[in-house]
């Protein structure tokens, strides 16, 4: 028997599948709401506890907990779970935001505030709507979707132009140096695209970046209320 695959399902039962959407965001919206100031972290569901960097995810989630940062991941396991586990010891919101998979992926046990999505790009709206910055942890193609609507968000002036942090230059070195020197020398993107990203190769690095973005808009939106 052929297996089916949803998007292509959608002629099946249109209005009704559109009304199960709706429910995914006002449950998310109503979860959501009063979270900020939030970050989202983004990384690989692969790492295992064992490998230094689910060390240094939990630690630079840690750290964005002390300094009163909410945290907001995929909801699963490997560097999400990380950086879950990272803002519980801190005493904050951990937020997982799960996917229905055809393989079942679980809600990490780090996550006190959970929500289990059918469809991937609600669940992408509500990583990107209560975000403060964006932390890119090395990943497959999941982050990789993750890391370029993001960029393209804020591109296009969808978003505002938050701090999209990646971490461990080594990993991403690849990436950017085809963006420079294949995207970028066709005309594809422009040179001001790269200033909305960040390299940091440790925790205190990515905290730091994060705390002086966020204390300069304190800044600007004072300086606005007082005119």
């Amino acid at each position: 028997m052929p297996q089916e695959y949803e998007i292509n399902q959608l002629a099946k039962e249109e209005s009704w599948r559109m009304f199960r959407i709706i429910g995914e965001m006002v449950e998310g919206f109503d979860k959501l709401s009063g979270i900020e100031p939030a970050i989202s972290i983004y990384g690989s569901a692969r790492v295992g506890p064992d490998d230094p960097l689910y060390a240094q995810t939990e630690d630079l989630a840690r750290r964005l907990g002390e300094l009163g940062f909410n945290i907001i991941t995929g909801g699963g396991p490997g560097t999400m779970e990380a950086a879950n586990k990272g803002a519980a010891q801190a005493g904050v919101k951990s937020i997982g935001l799960n996917i229905e998979m055809p393989v079942e992926q679980e809600c990490n046990p780090y996550a006190t505030r959970s929500i289990t999505f059918k469809h991937f790009f609600v669940r992408k709206v509500m990583l990107v709507k209560y975000a403060t910055a964006f932390i890119i942890m090395p990943g497959g193609l999941g982050t990789m979707d993750e890391l370029t609507e993001v960029l393209t968000l804020m591109q296009t002036q969808k978003i505002r132009p938050f701090p999209v942090i990646l971490y461990d230059s080594g990993f991403w070195k690849g990436f950017l140096d085809w963006l420079r020197g294949t995207v970028l020398a066709r005309g594809y993107i422009s040179e001001e695209d790269f200033d909305l990203l960040r390299i940091c190769d440790e925790p205190e690095g990515v905290v730091e970046a994060v705390q002086k973005w966020y204390i300069k808009q304190e800044v600007v939106g004072r300086k606005a209320i007082t005119r």
